[in-house]
């Protein structure tokens, strides 16, 4: 994986990151300067892959949705170089055997010792509140051996709403938790949804975030289909 792209944009948005939203990052000294990591945040905010990334002292790769690359036009082509540049990796999430290749591409990631950004919700939070985590951050951990730490992300819904380009100016803050080990059987699907609700437990409680006890896509799902 290229990491020029990366560190170019890193260079050129650190500055204004830092000047215009003035970041209040707590907790950094817990992240592990090497060997593979797992960084699991809630998620808000398109630009939570932005702000937290850039305030990390090594890469980040996120698991992408397959259609950030694949957009037709000059704006699609836009997407997918911003994207390769964030330093994100595109997998097919939408369900059975394809949710299982994007496990594999994790833990192919994590075997190379590198840093992998994981939003357990699955997808932006609809009204703020934490939602329930899916259970492939646990297989993760498990499979991998490597360390979760948990991340608060604060104030980007107001700085850049679902739906917005342009970000609003104000600060951002993210508190980044310790390290949270693993081990056990992967195959025990109750013993995954109990790690997974410890994982998001950690979050909630250094968030202060109302938690929702289901899905973020079905929360979405039934706000769809009352605006019908």
């Amino acid at each position: 994986m290229n990491n020029l792209p990366y560190g170019i944009l890193r260079a050129f948005l650190t500055p204004f990151l830092m000047i215009l939203f003035r970041p209040k990052v707590k907790g950094l000294r817990h992240v592990p300067a090497s060997g593979p990591l797992i960084i699991a945040s809630n998620h808000l905010s398109f630009s939570d892959s932005i702000f937290m990334p850039l305030v990390v002292p090594r890469k980040v790769t996120f698991l992408a949705k397959s259609e950030y690359f694949t957009s037709p036009g000059p704006k699609g082509l836009l997407k997918k170089l911003t994207f390769i540049a964030l330093g994100q990796v595109p997998v097919d999430r939408s369900g059975g055997r394809r949710s299982e290749a994007a496990l594999i591409t994790g833990l192919k990631v994590l075997a190379e010792g590198k840093c992998l950004g994981i939003y357990p919700e699955g997808t932006r939070s609809p009204d703020g509140r934490l939602y329930k985590g899916r259970t492939g951050i646990a297989r993760l951990a498990i499979e991998s051996g490597a360390p979760i730490i948990p991340v608060a992300m604060f104030n980007t819904e107001k700085i850049q709403p679902t739906g917005t380009v342009v970000p609003k100016v104000m600060r951002v803050k993210m508190i980044f938790g310790e390290p949270m080990y693993f081990d056990g059987d992967s195959t025990d699907l109750q013993y995954l949804r109990d790690v997974t609700d410890q994982i998001m437990a950690t979050i909630q409680e250094m968030s202060g975030q109302e938690y929702v006890d289901t899905y973020a896509t079905k929360a979405k799902k039934s706000a769809d289909e009352s605006e019908d």
